[in-house]
C-alpha cells in the first residue's frame, strides 16, 4: 500500500478498515465459541447468529439517512469507538466469567447495528477520497484488504487465541475498533463540509422531514436510475444463489467432493485466494473493458465455474473452480460498489447505498432457507446444481439488462457499487 497512487487519505481509510476486519475474524468465531461453551441448546446458539444478521435488514435505510445527515469521517471514528467499547466491556464479563448467552445476544445486535451506520458512511465517504477513474482499484484495494485480514490472518488465529482464553480475541477485537476510529480521525478534513457530509448543511425546509421521507428519496433515486436497479436486482438473484451455496457448501464438500475434515480449511483457503486475486484484479478488468461489460463477463465467468463446481468430484478441480467463483464475486463487488458512488450525488451517497445492500441481502435468507429444505428432501448434490442454474439465469438476464445502448461514458473504466458488508469473497453481495 506504500506504492498507492490513491493518497494519503485513502490509506488511512484502508488501513482502518482491514484493521477492523481483523478483529471481527477474531471475534465472530469466538462468540459462536462462547455460546457453544454456555449451552449445547442449538436454539440458544442460532439467536446470537441471527442476532447479527438482523440489523441490515431492520435498520438499514435508517443508517443511510444518518450517513447523509451527519459528518461521514465523524460519524465513522464514533461508531468505531462505540463498538469498541461494546467489545471491551464483553471481553471484561468473560474474564469474570459473567457472560450469558443474553450478553452475547445483546452484543452481536449492538455490533451489527453499529456497522450498518458504518458501513453506509464508509461507503459514501471513498468518493471524496480517491478520483472517480480510480474506484474500481480503490474498491478493489479495500476488498482485498479485508479479505487477508479475515480470511488469512484473523480466522486462523482466532482459535488459537480462544483456547489461550476466550476473553484474549475480544480484547483483540476492542483495540482494532480502537485504531481504527483513530485511523479514521486522522483523515484530512478539508475547509469545505459537503465533500464529508452529504447535504453539509440541511436545505431549507428539509429540518422537519421524519426519517423515512429522507430514507425513500434514496430509494426513489435508485428506482429511477435504470442501470443501478437492474445491477441491484441482479445482485439479489446471484445472492440467492450464492447463499443457497454456502448453506451446504461444507456438506458437499465433506459429503459428496470427499474432502477430509483435515482437508477442509485448505479447500476454503482456495476460496480466500480467489476472492484476494479477483479482488486485485478489478480495477484493471474495469480499465480495459469499461464497466458494464466487466460485470457481465464477471457473471458468464461465474456460472462456467460454480457449473464445472457442480459437475465434478474430485477436491482439486472444484476447488479451482470454486477460487474462480469466489474472485468474481469479489470483481462484482468492486465494480458494483464504484459505478454507484460515481454516479449517485453525494447527498444521497449514504440512503442509496443502503437500498441497494439491503435489495441484494433480502434473498440471502431465502436462499439459505431454500437449501437446508431441499438439500433435506434431496441431498446437497441438487442444491449446488440449481444455485448454478440460477447463477446461469441471472447471467442471461445480465446479458440483456447490462448491454449499452451505445456506446458513451457509462462503458468508460470508472465506476461500479456493492453492498459493501464487510466484504468476503463468497459473503452475500
Amino acid at each position: 500500500m506504500t506504492a498507492t497512487p490513491l493518497g494519503r487519505d485513502y490509506r488511512l481509510l484502508w488501513s482502518a478498515a482491514v484493521s477492523s476486519r481483523f478483529g471481527d475474524a477474531l471475534r465472530t468465531p469466538a462468540l459462536a465459541l462462547l455460546a457453544a461453551t454456555l449451552t449445547r441448546d442449538p436454539r440458544a446458539v442460532a439467536v446470537v447468529t441471527v442476532a447479527g444478521q438482523l440489523p441490515p435488514l431492520l435498520l438499514g435505510l435508517l443508517g443511510g439517512v444518518y450517513a447523509d445527515r451527519w459528518d461521514r469521517r465523524r460519524t465513522m471514528a464514533l461508531v468505531d469507538a462505540l463498538r469498541a467499547a461494546v467489545v471491551a466491556a464483553l471481553a471484561g464479563a468473560v474474564a469474570v466469567d459473567r457472560a450469558g448467552v443474553p450478553a452475547l445476544v445483546a452484543t452481536a445486535f449492538l455490533l451489527a447495528a453499529l456497522g450498518v451506520l458504518f458501513d453506509a458512511a464508509s461507503f459514501a465517504l471513498l468518493p471524496a477520497l480517491v478520483p472517480a477513474p480510480a474506484l474500481p482499484a480503490a474498491n478493489g484495494r479495500l476488498q482485498a484488504g479485508t479479505a487477508l485480514a479475515g480470511g488469512l490472518l484473523g480466522a486462523p488465529l482466532a482459535g488459537v487465541l480462544f483456547a489461550v482464553s476466550p476473553s484474549v480475541p475480544l480484547t483483540v477485537d476492542a483495540a482494532t475498533f480502537a485504531l481504527a476510529a483513530l485511523l479514521t480521525l486522522a483523515l484530512s478534513r478539508p475547509a469545505a463540509g459537503p465533500r464529508w457530509r452529504g447535504e453539509g448543511r440541511r436545505e431549507r425546509g428539509s429540518a422537519g422531514r421524519s426519517v423515512w421521507r429522507e430514507a425513500a428519496d434514496g430509494v426513489r433515486w435508485l428506482r429511477g436510475e435504470p442501470t443501478m436497479w437492474r445491477i441491484t436486482l441482479l445482485s439479489a438473484g446471484t445472492n440467492l444463489a450464492i447463499s443457497a451455496l454456502m448453506a451446504v457448501l461444507v456438506l458437499y464438500a465433506l459429503d459428496v467432493l470427499r474432502v477430509s475434515p483435515a482437508g477442509y480449511g485448505l479447500f476454503m483457503a482456495a476460496v480466500v485466494l480467489g476472492g484476494l486475486a479477483g479482488a486485485l484484479g478489478a480495477g484493471r478488468l474495469a480499465a480495459r473493458l469499461g464497466t458494464t461489460p466487466a460485470l457481465r463477463a464477471v457473471l458468464l465467468t461465474q456460472t462456467v465455474a460454480l457449473a464445472g463446481f457442480a459437475l465434478v468430484r474430485h477436491p482439486v478441480p472444484a476447488g479451482l473452480a470454486l477460487a474462480v467463483f469466489a474472485g468474481g464475486s469479489t470483481v462484482w463487488n468492486s465494480l458494483w460498489a464504484a459505478y454507484g458512488q460515481g454516479r449517485v450525488p453525494t447527498a444521497l451517497l449514504g440512503r442509496v447505498g443502503a437500498t441497494q445492500r439491503m435489495a441484494a441481502l433480502l434473498t440471502a435468507p431465502v436462499g439459505a432457507t431454500l437449501a437446508g429444505l431441499a438439500g433435506a428432501a434431496y441431498g446437497v448434490g441438487p442444491v449446488v446444481g440449481a444455485a448454478a442454474v440460477v447463477f446461469a439465469l441471472v447471467t442471461l438476464a445480465a446479458w440483456r439488462a447490462l448491454r449499452p445502448a451505445a456506446p458513451a461514458p457509462d462503458d468508460a473504466p470508472p465506476t461500479t457499487a456493492g453492498t459493501a458488508v464487510r466484504p468476503g469473497p463468497l459473503r452475500s453481495r
